[in-house]
């Protein structure tokens, strides 16, 4: 087998691949060729020996906050193999020359949507649970007000004022992708409105934009569902102006389903009649990979007089398996031989979770590849949970 980056001119039969797996309805294929002769992202490819492609990757760089600093991750697309050539360890082999070479060229971590969560495991990703998805009746939120403007985005128009609040939202939360106008106006456009049956509104009070909302309408009998795709806020006024916009719609809809950040929980802050009339769903179809251990615990928050160091165990990636001092004002490599004892053993699936803040001390303690020696004290102030969100697909 052999194991390499695709050339430009292979990434049309490389495309092909992923529609066939992923059940595609190509119409066009000339155009599907354009298109993917124009890929800019990292693809990889498992070849056998006579030179046929039989499984591939794709690894696209995205600029992602952790800790309200911009690092470059990698988000883990495409991945596909022909049925003739399964169960022969294709995209196994894969991983392991993609990771190092993502350590290589700069990332920090790595994203993806797992089609089997052990699978990822095995390359070193872990479990995120990354929004969570409340489903009620409009009328549940007709307590909240909210008496600013509201506009309806049309095509044509500028992605910027929503940038603006995305912008300001995004960098409260770990794994959120710092957007450009480009980006943003992706998620929001819709070519036909009365087609496609998704709608974006701006939110604004005294000329400032506050919070803005994209969902799609859901034809479903008896009653409609209104799919809030996205939401993002710069405020509380803002927040609460976007379920006093949903509870306008009571007489359209049977219900509203709305995804929130983890870490905003809509029970704690719903005074609906009923709070067991709401059902809330965890979306864990997200898993994160440490890419670089050093950088990482470098980039993440740690209070004032923290030092500690922690040992991390990675099997892909060789630079990653060492000892770190810690402290608040960097990381550095330790000797091996110098370091009687870290205060912290973890393996790189553990180290993702807790440094992205997936899981806090306490619940990481709970599994068999994270052991604290000493100064737990001190390491629950680093490893705490912490507001995530992801929205960006690939």
């Amino acid at each position: 087998m052999i194991i390499r980056k695709l050339q430009r001119e292979e990434r049309f039969d490389a495309s092909l691949i992923s529609g066939y797996c992923f059940h595609a309805r190509i119409q066009d294929l000339e155009k599907e060729r354009e298109k993917a002769l124009l890929g800019t992202e990292d693809d990889w490819g498992a070849f056998t020996e006579d030179g046929t492609l039989m499984a591939h990757i794709i690894d696209t760089r995205f600029p992602f906050f952790v800790d309200g600093t911009v690092v470059c991750s990698g988000g883990i697309g495409a991945v596909s193999t022909l049925p003739e050539y399964r169960n022969q360890g294709a995209v196994r082999a894969v991983f392991r020359e993609l990771l190092p070479a993502a350590y290589r060229d700069g990332e920090v971590i790595s994203v993806l949507y797992p089609f089997n969560h052990g699978f990822y495991r095995k390359q070193g990703y872990e479990t995120v649970v990354h929004q969570n998805v409340y489903t009620l009746k409009p009328a549940f939120l007709s307590s909240f007000r909210f008496d600013g403007t509201v506009t309806r985005w049309n095509p044509g128009e500028s992605a910027a004022p929503f940038l603006e609040i995305y912008s300001s939202f995004a960098r409260n939360y770990n794994l959120a992708m710092d957007r450009d106008e480009k980006c943003m106006l992706s998620h929001i456009k819709c070519d036909n409105l009365y087609l496609d049956r998704k709608f974006t509104y701006l939110l604004e009070k005294d000329g400032t934009g506050l919070s803005y909302v994209t969902f799609t309408d859901i034809r479903h009998d008896p009653q409609a569902v209104l799919r809030v795709d996205e939401c993002a806020w710069t405020c509380r006024e803002g927040f609460r102006a976007i379920l006093a916009f949903l509870a306008r719609f009571d007489a359209d809809y049977g219900t509203v389903e709305l995804p929130l950040p983890a870490g905003i929980d809509l029970l704690r802050i719903l005074h609906s009649p009923q709070a067991y009339d709401v059902v809330k769903t965890s979306r864990q179809n997200a898993m994160v990979r440490v890419i670089n251990a050093e950088k990482l615990l470098d980039v993440i928050h740690k209070p004032a007089a923290c030092d500690f160091l922690i040992r991390v165990h990675d099997e892909l990636i060789p630079e990653n398996n060492g000892i770190w001092r810690v402290t608040s004002d960097g990381v550095i490599s330790c000797e091996e031989d110098s370091i009687p004892e870290p205060d912290l053993d973890v393996s790189e699936k553990a180290l993702a979770q807790l440094c992205v803040g997936a899981v806090n001390l306490d619940e990481a303690m709970l599994r068999d590849d994270v052991t604290v020696l000493h100064k737990e004290r001190m390491l629950r102030g680093v490893f705490a949970e912490k507001k995530i969100y992801i929205s960006e697909q690939f």
